[in-house]
């Protein structure tokens, strides 16, 4: 991701009761917010033996766990109970597929929060054999980190109440107001002529866009649809994704750049399970309570 990456993507209702008081809305109102027995975890069976020839899988290896870098602060993606102290959402479920591929149990996993300006020296210096955390696969970053994948692809979206039927695309904004962190890619593209934007509003916190939705001080919140997709999920009888997505975002796993064969090895593992269906399970339980449609990622994965 981009700039707007660096914003809080706000608290899922789950563990937080401030996150009602952020987000609006009576607690435990029907149809209102996600329970916390919806929350999707699984545990994938580990490979045993896995032999190969990457310097970082090996220092795993030997110190019998793996370190992955998340964020904390995404509904349904990767968000951090403080309750539980646990990690939870789409992405945790990628890295763990990942880490069983490679070896490792779920309890032999060790999720460390890495803000988005910190990935790449996170990763290069070593501090995570992995990250995996809507992280956008781009040019500059690659001459810094490796990728596997994209397993995800994002895009700009808009958020809006599940009853304004006004709003079906960025063309349909004429005389609307939308929200969007201060400098996010989205927003600066939402502002050109071609969608007739006629206000914008830009906050430091998605989950403060989230409120003005909510509240009715605005008729959008515009980010990846990912993001959306948490908070959608998070309150799926208020809220809504368009899914008319505007800009392209390929989300990938960030690696230590010279480790070739880890990158493949994580490649191949994100493949397998799309194969057998725990991706698309995973998918469902987390961002799909946002009501929007599952698309099967095409395999084989881009190599590179």
């Amino acid at each position: 991701m981009r700039m707007r990456k660096t914003a809080a993507a706000g608290a899922v209702v789950l563990a937080l009761a401030a996150t009602a008081t952020a987000c609006g809305g009576k607690s435990g109102s029907a149809g209102d917010k996600a329970a916390a027995a919806d929350v999707y975890s699984h545990d994938y069976t580990p490979a045993k033996n896995v032999k190969l020839d990457s310097a970082v899988l090996k220092a795993a290896q030997k110190k019998g766990h793996i370190t992955i870098g998340v964020k904390a602060d995404q509904p349904f993606l990767g968000f951090y109970d403080t309750g539980t102290k646990k990690y939870s959402g789409f992405d945790i479920e990628i890295a763990k597929m990942v880490a069983a591929d490679l070896g490792f149990s779920t309890k032999q996993i060790t999720f460390t929060t890495v803000d988005s300006n910190a990935r790449e020296t996170k990763i290069s210096s070593g501090d995570v054999d992995f990250f995996v955390g809507t992280y956008t696969i781009n040019v500059e970053r690659k001459k810094q980190v490796g990728f596997a994948g994209p397993y995800y692809t994002a895009g700009a979206d808009l958020l809006v109440r599940k009853e304004d039927k006004s709003i079906t695309g960025p063309k349909s904004l004429r005389g609307k107001k939308v929200c969007s962190i201060k400098g996010s890619t989205p927003l600066q593209e939402i502002k050109k002529a071609q969608y007739g934007t006629s206000e914008t509003l830009e906050l430091s916190k998605y989950s403060e866009c989230v409120t003005k939705l909510l509240d009715g001080s605005v008729n959008a919140v515009t980010t990846d649809d990912a993001i959306l997709k948490g908070f959608a999920a998070e309150r799926p009888g208020k809220l809504r994704v368009v899914d008319q997505p505007f800009t392209k975002e390929p989300y990938g796993v960030g690696l230590n750049k010279d480790d070739k064969v880890l990158r493949e090895a994580i490649t191949k593992a994100l493949e397998n399970h799309i194969a057998n269906g725990d991706y698309e399970k995973a998918y469902k339980g987390t961002l799909g309570k946002s009501g929007s449609k599952f698309v099967k990622p095409q395999t084989p994965l881009p190599r590179g």
